[in-house]
């Protein structure tokens, strides 16, 4: 259960933009990412981020629309290296700015399509790291966990509230060219809190996550994982997943280069999941880029059974199968997501177009397909702005759906 704020957040609010007049811009590589697992360092870092987005939401099977028109704002601070001990405090605040005409999960308008983004004040991370071990740091506490691409383990990063974990994670690189991490997960944050509801706020777990990542050269590398998941709160959800993912790189030349990317999974029962399954994962993913344009062509399938089927619960779902976020839960039957798409730059602004064609994996019914837009542009070293659009095709097996975004964000700090 996220841990809530009980102090004044118009107060925290004053304070951190009297103090941040006088900071500098962050570096124009860093602008649009927050530092998820900080290292430590001989000076403390304070930041003060503010992301605001409107989503509007069209389903078929509402009569209204909805309109999500929100604020977050985040306070953090990193601190200085101390005996190798440091320590991260982040503080979020999401609040709706006008008319929440929205199905938050927790405000209640149930009569209008779910924009996952409730209001809330919470402790978002706070851990402490350890850096006296050759080669190894541990984090311990409320924090973000993102390995690999996400499809596993991630933080969920395109909701207002992050998943964030009450965890023990310890990295090494003590081998050459491998970097191991391992975390404990003691209970998941999920992006439906910080207050209690439907559906939950948290999982209690009793998890072990293990990744162990080989870099063969800058442009090659195999990653071998087991992600033992008991998860209390949903056991349909408990799994045993233990897989493999090889990446690589080729350029022939500045302006041409490909790269591949090829993962098999084994998903099992596990913990106090009560049914007996056994469903596997196959990516295939292989891209292409000529003068600064790049298309790319992939197929993912996760099995089913009619049962139950290749379920991952704590990745960061919005980035996979269409951002329509028709399929957060993998359908009993799989999925079979073929996709392609083409992204660009043009005069600064990072241009993606998505198309996706679903099917289930044990039969032979469409589950639809989808296309997905999205321009991305920053301005100045603070400054960026972002436009995405999603329009899910059902032919009868959901609902058809449209969804459209614009945020914009600021980010000030040292």
């Amino acid at each position: 259960m996220k841990l809530k704020i009980t102090l004044p957040w118009t107060l925290i609010l004053l304070t951190a933009l009297a103090l941040t007049t006088s900071l500098p811009s962050r570096p124009a590589h860093a602008a649009d990412q927050d530092q998820t697992t900080p290292g430590l360092n001989n000076d403390g870092k304070l930041d003060l981020t503010f992301r605001y987005r409107y989503e509007l939401v069209n389903q078929s099977s509402f009569a209204r629309d909805a309109h999500a028109s929100t604020l977050r704002t985040r306070l953090a601070y990193r601190s200085p290296n101390f005996c190798n001990f440091g320590f991260l405090i982040e503080l979020d605040d999401v609040r709706s700015v006008g008319n929440d005409l929205y199905n938050s999960t927790r405000n209640g308008n149930t009569n209008r399509p779910v924009v996952a983004d409730p209001e809330g004040t919470e402790l978002n991370q706070a851990l402490i790291l350890y850096s006296g071990i050759e080669n190894t740091v541990i984090r311990a506490g409320r924090q973000r966990i993102m390995l690999d691409n996400h499809r596993f383990i991630g933080d969920v990063g395109w909701r207002q509230n992050d998943q964030t974990y009450d965890s023990l994670l310890l990295t090494n690189k003590s081998l050459p060219k491998i970097t191991i991490e391992y975390a404990y997960i003691d209970n998941v944050n999920r992006v439906f809190g910080p207050d209690s509801g439907t559906p939950s706020a948290g999982f209690q777990s009793d998890s072990h996550v293990l990744n162990v990542k080989y870099e063969w050269t800058p442009n090659w590398d195999v990653t071998a994982y087991a992600y033992l998941l008991d998860l209390e709160d949903s056991p349909l959800l408990s799994s045993k997943t233990i897989g493999v993912r090889v990446h690589g790189r080729v350029a022939a030349s500045d302006k041409i280069s490909t790269s591949y990317t090829v993962e098999y999974a084994r998903q099992e029962n596990y913990g106090d999941n009560p049914n007996n399954y056994s469903a596997d994962y196959i990516l295939l993913e292989g891209a292409l880029t000529i003068a600064g344009i790049t298309g790319k062509l992939g197929y993912e399938v996760l099995e089913g059974n009619s049962v139950q089927a290749f379920q991952t619960p704590l990745a960061t779902l919005h980035a996979f199968q269409g951002w329509a976020d028709k399929f957060l839960a993998t359908p009993t039957d799989g999925i079979e997501d073929f996709y392609i798409s083409i992204a660009t730059k043009i005069r600064g602004a990072n241009i993606s177009l998505i198309y996706h064609r679903f099917n289930p994996e044990v039969s032979g019914l469409s589950y639809g397909s989808e296309w997905n837009l999205m321009i991305k542009k920053p301005l100045a070293k603070r400054y960026s702005i972002i436009f995405k659009f999603a329009k899910y095709n059902a032919y009868g097996f959901s609902q058809d759906t449209e969804k459209l975004w614009i945020m914009a964000n600021a980010k000030f700090g040292n």
